[in-house]
């Protein structure tokens, strides 16, 4: 074989590498009418979008709207919740600390808070700043959430609280993501640099990596200037605004406020090895520390993405994607989800921002310049996620109709009366039940301002339906004493997004 052929061959070869260096057509030629068509499909608002690659940005803008009533258009400096993107920022920070020797990521959490105790004696005396950093502690996914999500609740409160969260799994063997477990994490830092979680963010990495516009408290957001509206289609099928999320009081694992200009600047950060501008902002084996799996999810392949591994590290997630490492969260807010990502054997960075929970199209745009980038056989992705996310959504409203139409003039096996009072359960606290006209409204006394109101239907259920829309439509029941015909106790539930069990009140 001639010289000239052997080079063609090799070419031949070697084409598809060759062209992962390059932008990929999907993103100059596809990405802006793929992102357009997302919009409308999965009836998202607005979303922001940055990229990066070989150190730059190559697409950093916003598409859509920040709300939909004044039409403001969302930009690359619209700020959105990143929610649980927040948790690297904290994995980060204490990694940082223990390379100044300042703490060990093994430190016993009684070491710094002797009182703090979890459910189980053993798993007490073990638990350590790391096994909070990577959901390791044996409770279910979201387990307690409800009764911290935008409540009352201090910080210490909370952490007094989780020794009431009973595990379903066993300790640095299960995964079960734990939000108060990051926030417990968190307020290690106080203890040991005599300055806020916040401060210490702002200062050790949203000031130094020029994030000007984020912020680590997300209290007062709705007064920002350039600010995406909360919104979702949960239970109405209809976008609906809803409140902002009031959660500083577990700050340390979802409060952060950002746009994707500033996030391009943490993804520049994560991929120069920890540096920024040309200057060393922290060294790599910190960054290197919060990559490392502490903790198995599943090595199981995925049935429709080519992925087979992924573990967790301090607030990231790692898994293989056609041959390379990914790493990568996600953050959900009442009203925003977004996703951060990053491979750093391409030099690739994406952040995706948006304005509806209730979608999935963050993600398939996620995977989808990820096949872009890595050389996967194109597949639509957003048209390959839709069709459950529309027949789930088909369920829940035929589901919720049904329930509606159970609301007629029939009776309560007991006077109206009988079932207001108050209520207890020993994780959340009370509520307050009362009656008015035919319905009963509950009064949730963990929060400031979450009601929600009961009408009966049939066959002991009634309707629960929360004022915000956001905590969802359910059917519930309260249990009756037989013998005395008097109220026990009722069950509520409130939305997946929330928390997945249901929680049991008994009457005083």
């Amino acid at each position: 074989m001639s010289i000239s052929k052997q080079i063609i061959k090799l070419l031949i070869v070697l084409q598809p590498i060759l062209c992962l260096g390059q932008t990929p057509s999907f993103i100059t030629d596809s990405l802006d009418s793929y992102i357009e068509q997302g919009l409308k499909d999965w009836d998202l608002p607005g979303l922001s979008i940055v990229i990066v690659k070989d150190g730059k940005p190559v697409v950093l803008k916003g598409y859509g709207v920040t709300n939909i009533s004044t039409k403001e258009k969302v930009n690359e400096n619209t700020l959105f919740m990143i929610a649980s993107n927040t948790k690297l920022f904290t994995g980060l920070s204490l990694a940082q600390l223990e390379y100044h020797k300042k703490l060990s990521l093994n430190d016993k959490i009684t070491s710094y808070f002797p009182d703090y105790k979890l459910y189980d004696p053993t798993t007490t005396e073990l638990v350590t700043i790391k096994d909070l950093l990577c959901h390791r502690i044996g409770t279910k996914t979201f387990q307690g959430d409800f009764t911290f999500w935008n409540s009352k609740y201090s910080r210490k409160e909370i952490m007094q609280k989780m020794r009431l969260l009973k595990p379903v799994g066993l300790f640095r063997q299960d995964y079960g993501y734990c939000n108060s477990c990051f926030m417990t994490a968190g307020e290690v830092i106080p203890k040991v640099m005599n300055t806020s979680w916040e401060q210490y963010v702002q200062d050790s990495i949203l000031t130094p990596l020029q994030m000007n516009r984020s912020t680590s408290i997300s209290h007062g957001m709705a007064d920002k200037n350039n600010v995406a509206t909360p919104y979702t289609t949960s239970f109405t099928g209809e976008l609906r605004q809803v409140p902002y999320d009031e959660w500083d009081n577990l700050g340390p694992a979802a409060s952060i406020i950002s746009s994707v200009n500033d996030l391009s600047h943490w993804l520049m950060f994560q991929l120069d090895s920890g540096q920024y501008n040309g200057k060393q902002i922290m060294p790599f084996s910190v960054l290197q520390k919060t990559r490392d799996v502490n903790i198995i999810i599943t090595s199981r392949k995925s049935s429709v993405l080519p992925m087979h591994f992924r573990g967790y590290g301090l607030g990231l997630s790692s898994a293989d994607y056609n041959g390379r490492q990914i790493y990568w969260h996600t953050g959900g807010a009442a009203g925003m989800v977004s996703n951060v990502c990053f491979v750093p054997e391409e030099n690739l960075g994406i952040a995706i921002l948006t304005n509806n929970d209730n979608q999935g199209f963050f993600e398939a745009l996620r995977y989808q310049l990820l096949d872009a980038y890595l050389g996967v056989s194109y597949v639509n992705r957003s048209k390959q996620f839709l069709p459950n996310s529309v027949a789930d959504m088909k369920q829940q409203l035929e589901e919720i109709a049904a329930w509606k139409a159970r609301i007629k003039e029939k009776t309560p096996a007991l006077p109206i009366k009988a079932y207001t009072g108050t209520y207890n359960n020993e994780l959340y606290g009370s509520i307050n039940i009362s009656q008015k006209g035919k319905s009963l409204v509950i009064k949730f006394n963990g929060h400031d301002d979450l009601t929600a109101r009961l009408d009966y239907m049939d066959n002991d259920q009634w309707l629960l339906q929360y004022d915000n829309i956001e905590y969802g439509v359910y059917a519930i029941s309260f249990k009756i004493n037989g013998k005395e015909k008097k109220v026990s106790s009722v069950t509520i539930k409130a939305n997946d997004f929330v928390e997945y069990d249901p929680y049991v009140f008994t009457k005083e």
